[in-house]
């Protein structure tokens, strides 16, 4: 353990906790090397247990003076915040622990390590049966499987790694993972084929479809409605006026059965190549729908994507469109 981490004694393994902190059972499993160390003195062990301790765990040993021993201090300290469950117990807790959805596996070996060291000193398990208990609960534990196939440490339950070991192992596969997903991202992307011309020229079509269909005038819509319920209503109203006339122009005869009214929509005749060449000025897209650059379109490009610059484009785009539709929309109602 570092010296500059200090425990939690309310913080539990699973739960988070600042950085310079560190929940009281992994404190207390580090400050076992503290104390192993033959070449210090228990003065300075007992001066540096002291530094490292945070309220509400300083509180408690103020009294002590720095000659006291380590042990003595660290005997205080378990019986206010060490875990009170039996060895029996953590063991049980301990198979029951396994790999978070986001966690990698070398973090998850390191999270059992500590709850092992505490069943350890509990009684829980044997100093003996450290490592292969470790193992056993990795590869039972762990949701890769394809890393545990490729490190082959179903085959290593006999004869154990050491938690150091087994560590380096899994980091440095989880470090060689990285690297070439990295690899081949770089790869694939610098590797994009090109499209055809042909296929350019359908995209083309495709993309000033979809922005006109995708970004339509709310207030063009309303008028164009509004007009053509203004031309139904004139068409009908003239419809309905010439058969109330031919019906007052005939003789009184004897009745006969009325003649139903039907309506004919005329339908609109193809446009004129006047029209044509008109429509065809309307201002259409002159920019990329990716990064927003002239010269080019979106299927061409390997550029990085500018929504920004595509959006103020295509602003500029519709009121240019919606100044051309107010100055060469002309059109009349059609007549019967």
């Amino acid at each position: 353990m570092s010296l500059l981490e200090r425990p939690n004694p309310n913080a539990s393994c699973e739960t988070h906790i600042p950085n310079n902190e560190a929940d009281y059972e992994t404190w207390r499993s580090n400050v076992g090397l503290l104390l192993r160390d033959t070449r210090q003195s228990d003065l300075h062990k007992s001066r540096k247990l002291l530094e490292s301790l945070l309220s509400p765990a300083i509180d408690i040993v103020k009294h002590l003076t720095p000659e006291t021993p380590p042990s003595v201090c660290l005997e205080i300290l378990d019986s206010a915040f060490s875990t009170v469950e039996d060895g029996d117990d953590l063991f049980a807790k301990y198979l029951n622990t396994m790999q978070d959805s986001s966690e990698k596996p070398s973090a998850y070996l390191q999270r059992l390590q500590v709850m092992l060291n505490a069943t350890l000193r509990r009684g829980g398990v044997s100093a003996s049966e450290f490592d292969r208990q470790l193992l056993r609960q990795f590869v039972r534990g762990c949701w890769d499987n394809t890393l545990i196939s490729e490190l082959q440490l179903e085959q290593k339950k006999q004869n154990p790694p050491t938690f150091a070991e087994l560590l380096l192992l899994l980091r440095t596969a989880e470090d060689r993972r990285a690297s070439k997903a990295t690899r081949m991202k770089h790869h694939l992307s610098a590797s994009k084929p090109k499209v055809s011309s042909h296929y350019q020229g359908i995209c083309v079509q495709y993309d000033e479809e979809c922005s006109t269909s995708q970004s339509p005038s709310p207030s063009s819509e309303i008028q164009d409605l509004k007009k053509q319920i203004a031309d139904l209503q004139t068409q009908l109203a003239r419809v309905t006026q010439k058969g109330h006339r031919k019906n007052q122009a005939k003789p009184a005869t004897k009745p006969k059965a009325p003649t139903p009214v039907v309506l004919r929509v005329q339908t609109p005749t193809p446009q004129s190549q006047a029209e044509k060449s008109t429509t065809s000025k309307r201002p259409k897209p002159w920019y990329c729908f990716r990064c927003g650059e002239d010269g080019h379109i979106k299927p061409q490009c390997d550029r990085e994507p500018n929504p920004s610059l595509v959006a103020t484009k295509g602003r500029l785009l519709k009121e240019k469109q919606q100044a051309w539709d107010a100055v060469n929309s002309t059109s009349e109602p059609e007549h019967f």
